[in-house]
This record gives C-alpha cells, structure tokens and sequence, in this order.
C-alpha cells in the first residue's frame, strides 16, 4: 500500500472531525458541575469553555509528542494506519455519544493508534516504554483524582462547615467560575495536543522528517477544531456527569474542578495524555463520598467504568480490522 497525498490529507481532515467531536463528547468535563450547580447557564459555561480550549490548547505540545512520537515505531507507519486509528476512534466517540457514556476519547484514540500499528507491521512496532507510561497514567490519574477530589473537599468543609449556607453558596458561587474556566483551560491542553500529536505524525510519515515538531498551523487547527466542537455541547453527556452521578451544590462543584484541573495541567507538562473524562469522573466521585457514600449513584458509576474498560480492547480490534479493510481496498 503506497501513501499519497490524498492519504496524508485526509488524515488532516479526520483528525480535525475527531477533534471537533472530542469537543463536544467532552464538553460536559469543562462545565457539567458549573451547569449542575446552576453557577452558569448552559449556553453561558459553553462559551466560556470554548474559549478557554483554544487558548489552553496552545499553551504546548509535550502531550503532542508523547502521542504522535512514544507508542509506536514511526518508520513503521502509514498514512492508512493513521486513517484507520481516526476512523475506530471517531466511530467509538459517536457510539458511547449516542448512549450517553462519558467514555475516555483519549482511550479510544491511544487504543486505535496500537490496534492499526499492530495491524501495519506487528507487535514489533509498539514502543513499550511509551506504552506503559502512558497506561500508568491513564489508571493512576483517576485514583489522583479522586483522592485530590476528597481531600479538597474535606479541608473546604473544615474550613466553611459552620458557615451559613447563604454565604458558602454564594462565596463558591462566584469561586467555582473560576474553576470552571480553570477545568476548560486544562482540557483543551491535555485533549487537543493528542490530536496534534496524530497530524504532525502522519505529517513526519509522509515527508520522512528526521525530527518530531508541531508545526503552528496543527497547533491552531487543532486548537479551533477543539473549541468549535466544545461550543456545539454535549448536553446528553453533562447530564450523565454532573446530575445524575451525584448531587453538586457549589462549593462541590469548585473541589471537584480545581481537583481535576489541577491533576491534568501538572500531567499535561510532563506529557502525559490522560483521560479528561476520567479526571473529572473521579474528582466528582471523590468529592460526592464525603457527603456519604450513598450520595454517589455508584450504579451509574459502575457503567462508566464498564464503558471505559471496553473502549481499550473494542478501539483496538476496530482499528486493526479498519486497516486489514483498508489494505483491501486501497
């Protein structure tokens, strides 16, 4: 199978559909708790968001490089490798969209990536060291989260637990904006590079650059496709996250989103591409057990967490036989 330009463009033009949906299937991360709470209005907290990802999502390129340079062996790689990697992950995305299951857009593209590499050259081209730095992430930031999200929580109730309820709702009423925006701002860091990081390695593929760097146009493609995707909204899945996993009121919401801010910013510098969804899944739970334990739906939980387990191995076996089909064909 040869590459050519029409491959390396349309990997161009998936990689900007991926990004755009992973906008708005990862909406509700930025702004579910602030729309829960009522500190925003929906079409308000969106705004917001959409603004704070492109800005974010310029900020650098570490995850960029992790993705696009760290898993697999790049000589290894075609332009329809890529192409199928996107295609599983797009399909994966609108699927667990469609049902409503906040499911890890980073999970379903990482898996796609070794599934269609596997399925180019064979095991051989998966860069285990990369591998397994990215997989410590992926399950050690959610436990991060959840403790950071207890912890917050615990020291804001020893803090405001004899205050009267009319001044913490409105002190975090105005607070949990700013975590808000700070949650939006970290999301387009962390999720947009991995996109970028997809481009500029197809890109290095294509032309046989000796050197992995983002070029300025990926970074603002990528940044815009982001925050286009995040204005549209994800109102089915805000729903899941912030109303019915477990009751927010303000000051929960703020715990909750400066915990998962700060877990992502922190990992996003040292490039780990971690799950948003996962971030701020956690942190919710986190902060909702120290209310009660049977203040968290975790029924629902449970789903989520089957929903996350699946995408792995589904993303995986769907980008290899993606690629088998375009080897096929092509």
């Amino acid at each position: 199978m040869h590459d050519t330009y029409f491959l390396l463009v349309c990997v161009i033009v998936l990689a900007t559909i991926f990004d755009f949906i992973n906008g708005f299937h990862d909406t509700a991360n930025a702004i579910a708790t602030s729309v829960s709470t009522r500190v925003l209005s929906p079409k308000t907290a969106v705004t917001m968001a959409a603004v704070l990802n492109l800005a974010g999502a310029l900020t650098g390129t570490a995850v960029a490089k992790t993705v696009g340079a760290s898993l697999v062996e790049a000589q290894y790689i075609t332009q329809a490798t890529v192409v199928a990697a996107l295609l599983s992950a797009i399909i994966w995305d609108l699927i667990t969209w469609y049902f409503a299951l906040p499911t890890s857009s980073s999970h379903a593209l990482l898996a796609s990536i070794l599934g269609a590499a596997v399925a180019t050259a064979g095991t051989e081209v998966i860069i285990q060291k990369g591998v397994y730095k990215v997989l410590i992430g992926l399950v050690v930031s959610p436990i991060v989260g959840f403790g950071l999200g207890f912890l917050l929580m615990m020291l804001m109730l020893r803090l405001f637990g004899r205050s009267p309820i009319a001044f913490v709702n409105t002190f975090f009423n105005k607070l949990q904006i700013v975590s808000a925006a700070y949650m939006a701002f970290s999301h387009g860091n962390n999720d947009a590079q991995k996109t970028m990081g997809i481009i500029t390695m197809a890109l290095v593929s294509y032309y046989k650059l000796p050197d992995f760097n983002v070029p300025l146009w990926v970074m603002i493609l990528c940044a815009v496709a982001m925050a286009l995707g995040t204005a549209l909204g994800g109102w089915r899945i805000i729903k899941t996250l912030g109303v019915r996993l477990v009751h927010l009121q303000p000051i929960h919401g703020f715990a909750a989103e400066a915990s998962a801010g700060t877990v992502i910013e922190i990992a996003s510098r040292f490039g780990l591409p971690l799950s948003t969804t996962h971030i701020i899944s956690s942190t919710i739970l986190g902060v909702g057990a120290t209310k009660r334990a049977s203040a968290v739906r975790w029924g629902i939980a449970g789903r989520i967490v089957m929903a996350w387990v699946l995408t792995l191995p589904a993303c995986a076996i769907l980008a290899w036989a993606i690629y088998k089909l375009l080897a096929m064909t092509l």
